[in-house]
């Protein structure tokens, strides 16, 4: 038996459920089930969290993802497609693209969930974005989970990232590299800024051991640490090499 949100959530998606029941137990959180079991008395099958779909939809999403970063970037190495593949379905992805297809509109929460405003939490997103995507899948297979996933996932985070998308957070691989040679943390300071209030330009130097050791320019502070943090990494692991 389907609802009027979850025919409108099928329209959303550009799919029919052939058993809409698998639809109805992605969109049921936990927090629900015993407001719906209460109700099943009127003849409803008995109602299911989502939360075995979440764990099926986490192992159709790396299937997925994974088949998708071979297609579009055959040249690129294990390390490369795992850093990427890790992006690309991580949870504030999933939040993303919950947020894309509207996902929160169609949940069905308890009482105290829509209190605080369950339909907005990034974790609940994102995990019934999962349990969509499992959903999907046991209902019409890979092709149709494959399909959903590259309209709602997939191709805007290539969109947005690019080539760039395995590229790690430079800042923590400078912090994993210092460590590992028992070295102590990076600091970051504030070198110059410059420019109008609405589009300044920050320089932020990077220094190890008393020693300045790169500097990067950026439109915001954070963009310059990155690009000093990946400066210095360079230069450190150079040296490495060369010594």
């Amino acid at each position: 038996m389907t609802s009027n949100k979850d025919e409108q959530f099928e329209e959303r998606l550009g799919r029919k459920f052939k058993n809409p029941e698998l639809l109805r137990r992605a969109l049921t959180h936990s927090s629900a089930v015993p407001d719906l079991r209460a109700a099943d008395a009127a003849g409803l099958p008995i109602a299911q969290d989502n939360e075995q779909l979440e764990f099926l939809g986490d192992a159709v999403l790396n299937l997925l993802a994974s088949e998708y970063l071979l297609e579009k970037f055959p040249q690129w190495s294990e390390g490369q497609l795992s850093k990427s593949r890790a992006r690309l379905v991580n949870a504030q992805a999933l939040e993303s693209a919950a947020r894309r297809i509207a996902l929160g509109e169609h949940l069905r929460l308890g009482r105290g969930e829509e209190k605080t405003k369950g339909r907005e939490k990034p974790a609940l997103l994102a995990d019934a974005f999962e349990a969509v995507v499992a959903a999907i899948y046991l209902d019409g297979g890979l092709t149709a989970a494959r399909e959903m996933l590259r309209t709602a996932l997939f191709d805007s985070a290539l969109e947005e990232r690019g080539s760039t998308l395995f590229e790690t957070d430079r800042k923590s691989a400078l912090q994993e590299f210092l460590q590992g040679r028992g070295k102590p943390p990076a600091e970051y300071r504030l070198a110059a800024e410059s420019g109008p209030d609405h589009h300044k330009t920050f320089q932020v130097e990077v220094w190890v051991n008393g020693s300045c050791m790169a500097s990067g320019q950026g439109n915001t502070k954070k963009e310059a640490e990155q690009r000093a943090a990946g400066m210095a990494l360079e230069r450190l692991e150079q040296t490495a090499v060369g010594s």
